[in-house]
């Protein structure tokens, strides 16, 4: 242990944690960030391995239990009111003599709490509580963690190479034992799909948009000089969300919002009598695009789901509809960093190589992705705390 780097870290903390008080940007991540150095820092190796190999999975494994049990659930229903071991126990349904065991690990682990004689709920459990990320837990717990523990044999038999970009004997495939892609696996196996999407809402609950003030100038770089019909395209928007809350912030904006998806999804978005502030539009980005000369053109976390010659691919049926010097590609993608890489970005590539045997992109592999389609990156801009990015590119 260095005592330089300790006090170094420990000084960090003290000006990031002043930035927090005042609100900054980014102020709560980085001292998530500074609290794990300084772990680092002082931990042993024996106390390394015990936390990362006994206390972190077996906490993993009791919170999925705590799903089933609804344990979050009933602390959170007692609010103020006292739930002692026996009232928890009967409750859950769980022994009394396992219970204790079991929730003395999560009190150790800070996850809730336990003082005069009763167990008492945290802000942590009690958003645990909520249903999406109920079914997060059972997403990680029952299909990502099994990728994860498949890796060292996984890899092992690969002979240590990645597996081929985009293919379907990746780690997700030989852990689950099935040749089916991920999202058709999901489908076919009820109710992992549902507890996917959750997890999708999950992650990005929280997070700074592209659009939102400080990230991506959307008045400097979109709306001043429009002149054409269509503001933003969103292509393979999903239900609508980034554009509805993208026309919410900016609701003085010209020109015309379209969303385009696969068309049972934009049939599920029409389908739905709620009034919507854009057009849905359904298209599959794998052909040309049919908009034309719109300002922006928005992909949010798409070409991460591909290997590199479809990312091409997708780009350049871009490429036709845009209008040089005017129409800009908007990605909001992770761009992974090689000298001080964040955890958010690198638990994300892991998640990417055990379940879809594709990479998230640092700088120099975006920049190639885009001049092979005929694009150039214009710039990077980033958000303070944030794992995403939002890269502008235009006509080569």
């Amino acid at each position: 242990m260095s005592t330089s780097s300790v006090s170094s870290i420990l000084k960090d903390l003290g000006s990031t944690g002043n930035a927090f008080e005042d609100n900054e940007p980014g102020s709560r991540e980085a001292l998530i960030e500074r609290s794990r150095a300084l772990v680092a820092a002082l931990e042993v190796p024996s106390e390394f391995v015990q936390r990362s190999f006994w206390a972190e999975p077996a906490l993993s494994a009791i919170i999925r239990l705590c799903v089933n049990v609804k344990l979050f659930q009933h602390l959170k229903e007692a609010g103020n009111i006292r739930l002692t071991p026996s009232a928890l126990s009967e409750k859950t349904g769980v022994q009394l003599a396992l219970l204790q065991r079991l929730t003395r690990h999560l009190v150790a682990m800070y996850l809730i709490t336990y003082h005069d004689g009763a167990f008492h709920a945290t802000t942590l459990s009690n958003g645990l509580a909520e249903e999406n990320y109920q079914h997060s837990i059972s997403f990680y717990y029952d299909t990502a963690r099994p990728s994860f523990n498949g890796f060292p044999a996984f890899f092992k038999q690969t002979r240590y190479r990645s597996p081929t970009l985009g293919g379907l004997g990746g780690p997700f495939q030989s852990a689950h034992n099935t040749q089916l892609p991920f999202f058709e696996w999901l489908v076919a196996t009820p109710p992992d799909l549902e507890h996917f999407d959750s997890f999708m809402s999950a992650y990005r609950a929280g997070k700074p948009n592209w659009y939102d003030p400080g990230f991506y100038p959307v008045a400097e770089r979109m709306i001043a000089g429009f002149v054409s019909d269509v503001l933003l395209v969103d292509v393979g928007g999903g239900r609508g969300h980034d554009v509805a809350l993208f026309a919410a912030q900016h609701g003085s904006h010209p020109g015309r919002i379209i969303l385009q998806d696969r068309e049972p999804v934009i049939a599920a978005v029409v389908a739905t009598s709620e009034a919507r502030p854009f057009e849905a539009q359904a298209h599959n980005f794998f052909t040309p695009l049919p908009v034309h000369g719109a300002r922006a053109y928005s992909l949010h976390s798409i070409l991460h789901d591909w290997g590199d010659e479809e990312g091409v691919q997708i780009l350049q049926n871009l490429v036709p509809a845009l209008e040089r010097g005017y129409s800009r590609v908007l990605l909001n993608e992770i761009v992974v960093s090689e000298e001080k890489p964040g955890l958010a970005a690198s638990a994300m590539d892991m998640m990417m190589l055990a379940h879809f045997a594709v990479r998230e992109r640092t700088k120099a592999e975006w920049r190639d992705i885009l001049a092979k389609a005929g694009l150039k990156m214009v710039r990077i801009y980033q958000y303070p705390g944030a794992a995403e990015s939002l890269i502008e590119a235009e006509l080569a």
